[in-house]
């Protein structure tokens, strides 16, 4: 039990109706305060075993909740300290009254995340677990969530501490080296030491090269598709998502805000955004409009730039190809059953589609070339990635590593402190990653974008 901090207590549950709703108590006080809160057949909570399932009664303000309580003894629960769980019906009145009951018998409100920090702070996970679970709450396609489940495992905790003791070994190698007297260390030691910095460097490259996987799974790709009006970009999305979602009319300028929907391609969220045909218009709503369009672009991850095939390109046209990013844009080119006056290979190298989004023909193209932009393969495997804080870290750490490296090359060995103090540098970020070196604002950023009761 981790003694000296007072027993908090939260919702653990979502809000909204729900068949039911649990209360979460964790610290010294739980069983005590379940004693005084819950109303069950003797024996009292307190007296009760580890994994006790107990059906009884909550007294709150003046009324009576059937509920059922259970019971975690440390060190063998989520917090490792003792943790009591009041399961009572679902909605928002019926668990509000319990955990003011809980309160009023000497709880103490949870912060958030605050359950998952004290998980952290008695060992019982590290912190990239710890955000493992935050990203495994978040997780918006299956995908995602197996790649949560991964690094909660622990998998992608095992690579960085790999890195992180070889790097301890290296320092530790490298401060031995001060021993000795200057013209003493054989030529070869250096060539060795400087091997396996090199090889620390490719490890922690490779760790990086996930972070791009990362942020699509967790933040989702921006996919914003754009054009001239009435050239199908709101077919396009009712396409994508399989529904009538965005209105298509005749008449041109009939989408004048953005419209934001979420659509899974190969287990990757994306954020599809339908926005207004970029033209001159001489409406201040419209106007408004086609800004917003224009400023989303310049974030996209990807751009879906629509044409209509059945006319040539115009100066208008020719403006937006000049203003996109080819390597991150797929030129959709719609109304190809209609008489094609565009041709694919006139774009080269540009990556382009034809299609008849009316009938839905080259939909299945397109998604695959939108993969291959994004990178996203449907054959890959879910694995363990980093987060955009993991690559800060990785990338703070391999700078220092650089630089001893760099040390190590051009100075003789008088110099061997000055590398060691760097490999210590890049030891504290990388310990900083799993929380082998952490401090309280560190913890603060991280758990206070968790949900209370978790």
């Amino acid at each position: 039990m981790n003694a000296g901090h007072e027993t908090i207590a939260a919702i653990a549950t979502a809000p909204g109706e729900a068949g039911i709703a649990i209360v979460r108590i964790s610290g010294p006080q739980a069983l005590p305060i379940a004693d005084r809160v819950f109303r069950c057949r003797e024996p009292l909570p307190s007296a009760r075993s580890a994994g006790s399932f107990v059906y009884g009664h909550v007294h709150t303000e003046g009324d009576i909740d059937e509920a059922i309580l259970l019971i975690y003894r440390a060190p063998a629960s989520y917090t490792r300290d003792d943790v009591v769980e009041i399961q009572c019906h679902g909605g928002q009145a019926s668990v509000k009254r319990v955990l003011r009951t809980v309160l009023a018998a000497g709880a103490i409100p949870a912060a958030p995340g605050e359950f998952t920090r004290r998980a952290f702070l008695s060992g019982r996970i590290d912190l990239l677990q710890a955000e493992a679970i935050m990203d495994l709450i978040a997780a918006r396609s299956e995908r995602a969530a197996a790649s949560a489940i991964e690094q909660l495992e622990g998998v992608l905790s095992v690579n960085v501490n790999l890195i992180y003791d070889q790097l301890v070994v290296l320092g530790a190698d490298l401060e031995a080296c001060l021993d000795f007297d200057e013209g003493e260390l054989p030529e070869y030691t250096l060539t060795q030491l400087r091997q396996q910095l090199t090889a620390s460097r490719e490890s922690l490259r490779a760790l990086a090269s996930g972070w791009n996987e990362g942020h699509l799974l967790r933040d989702g790709a921006l996919v914003v598709i754009i054009g001239k009006p009435n050239v199908g970009k709101s077919t396009l999305m009712n396409r994508l998502l399989g529904r009538e979602r965005a209105i298509v009319t005749a008449t041109p300028g009939t989408t004048r805000d953005t419209l934001e929907e979420t659509f899974v391609l190969n287990g990757i969220p994306l954020r599809l955004v339908d926005t207004a045909g970029l033209r001159e218009a001489d409406c201040a709503i419209e106007q408004e409009g086609i800004r917003r369009a224009r400023e989303l672009l310049k974030k996209a991850d990807l751009t879906l730039l629509m044409m209509d095939g059945t006319r040539i390109l115009d100066d208008e046209d020719k403006a937006l190809l000049e203003h996109i990013n080819p390597s991150r844009t797929v030129l959709v080119i719609n109304k190809i059953d209609k008489g094609q006056k565009l041709s694919e290979s006139s774009f080269t190298p540009l990556r382009t589609v034809a299609c008849a989004l009316h009938t839905g023909v080259g939909i299945e193209h397109l998604k695959h070339a939108m993969s291959e932009r994004l990178d996203i393969q449907s054959t890959m495997q879910p694995h363990a990635v980093i987060s955009e804080r993991h690559h800060y870290l990785i990338q703070l750490a391999d700078g220092k590593l650089q630089d001893a490296e760099q040390i190590l090359q051009d100075a003789d060995e008088s110099f061997e402190t000055l590398a060691a103090l760097e490999i210590r540098e890049a030891i504290n970020h990388l310990g900083q990653i799993t929380g082998r070196h952490y401090h309280s604002e560190l913890l603060d950023s991280i758990f206070s974008r968790f949900c209370v009761g978790k």
